[in-house]
């Protein structure tokens, strides 16, 4: 059904989606590639909420051109007023007389819908050409427009001996500079990021992006702090940093230390748990509704741990260092009453990559490997 050169522009359009990686957010990345008689007469991607999608920056491009064309595009046409206008009746309106679509889009107020106008319309519709690449590139924007909630990566620097830190708490720095800066990377990746209380106390980290290299367009993600008991002082450093701070506790949310924190700018979420802990799937539902689609948990061993065995986690980013810390020293995860190798949690490895002196391991829980 698809020949090389459908392959080919294809692959453009994707290429031009890669751009909007670090910018897009919460709106899917998406390329559009506009041909006519063998040549290339327009591009575009769709950089950030609001400005104008890819087809129709490709179409601006393409002008008159556009009439009689082949449109490659990553995601079906929108059908629906978002943000900004629907896109489908645009192409139909210009004239094109195929479009070319990777998948068709997850969110239920289009499912369908936009290749259907299309059709109506006379256009040849076309779908599925490299799907699997283009799913991947929105693969937190899919996992919240058909579950309801992001997608979850836990992210963990660590010695070759899987450990993060000392038994005195000091961790700075068990990895090198190297796999910091690709943190940076997975950071402007990512809708929100997640950490607990005790990181904040012992380490108080920015969890902002601070690297030049990845163009947010000053897009910041919003930092998640779980913190049952409002533990957080208001001086955190997360506190006084451009981007909104959501601090999730498991009270009421009504008390003098909540109150210190919202002078200090943070929002307060009460979501409470068995244990008086935070009901940590309900948060995530509720990220969902906040638009994150991809959540990055920066961790201790307990908050990592939580994730482990209530089977939330996506995927995992190991960063590991030739380096040994000794039995002592603080493990990866806390993961109480695995005591036989029955009892295991189970990964598959996908990607092992050097960075720096450190590798990268990104690993995806094996289906069933949920630690109760």
């Amino acid at each position: 059904m698809f020949d090389p050169v459908d392959h080919r522009h294809m692959a453009r359009a994707l290429a031009l989606a890669e751009r909007g990686k670090y910018s897009a957010d919460p709106n899917p990345r998406v390329g559009c590639v506009i041909v006519r008689e063998g040549q290339v007469v327009g591009e575009g991607w769709h950089r950030r909420a609001g400005d104008a999608h890819a087809e129709i920056e490709a179409l601006q491009c393409a002008a008159a051109q556009a009439s009689g064309s082949t449109v490659y595009v990553t995601l079906e046409p929108c059908s629906h007023t978002g943000r900004t206008g629907p896109c489908a009746p645009v192409l139909v309106q210009a004239g094109v007389s195929r479009v070319v679509i990777a998948m068709q889009d997850p969110n239920p107020r289009v499912g369908g819908n936009g290749k259907h106008i299309l059709e109506k319309a006379g256009v040849q519709v076309e779908t599925g050409l490299l799907a699997d690449e283009a799913t991947t590139l929105n693969a937190g924007f899919v996992s919240r427009m058909t579950r309801g909630r992001p997608r979850v990566t836990i992210k963990l620097g660590a010695s070759l001996d899987g450990r993060t830190a000392m038994a005195s708490g000091e961790s700075q720095w068990v990895t090198s500079i190297d796999a910091r800066e690709d943190v940076q990377r997975l950071r402007a990746e990512s809708s929100a990021v997640l950490t607990g209380a005790g990181t904040v106390l012992a380490d108080d980290p920015s969890l902002n992006v601070r690297s030049e290299k990845y163009e947010t367009g000053g897009r910041q993600p919003l930092r998640v702090l779980i913190d049952s008991r409002l533990r957080t002082p208001p001086s955190a450093r997360v506190l006084s940093l451009p981007g909104n701070t959501l601090i999730v506790c498991a009270g009421d949310g009504a008390s003098p230390s909540a109150d210190a924190l919202m002078a200090a700018g943070a929002g307060i979420l009460s979501f409470p748990g068995s244990d008086r802990r935070v009901d940590l799937e309900r948060l995530l539902f509720e990220l969902g509704e906040r638009e994150c689609n991809d959540v990055l948990v920066e961790a201790g061993p307990c908050l990592a741990g939580s994730f482990v065995r209530e089977g939330l986690v996506d995927q995992f980013v190991f960063y590991l260092a030739p380096s040994l810390l000794g039995s002592a020293a603080r493990g990866m995860f806390d993961l109480p009453g695995l005591e036989k190798m029955a009892d295991k949690v189970q990964l598959e490895f996908v990607e092992v990559r050097s960075v720096g002196p450190d590798l990268r391991v990104r690993a995806l829980p094996r289906k069933g490997a949920r630690a109760d």
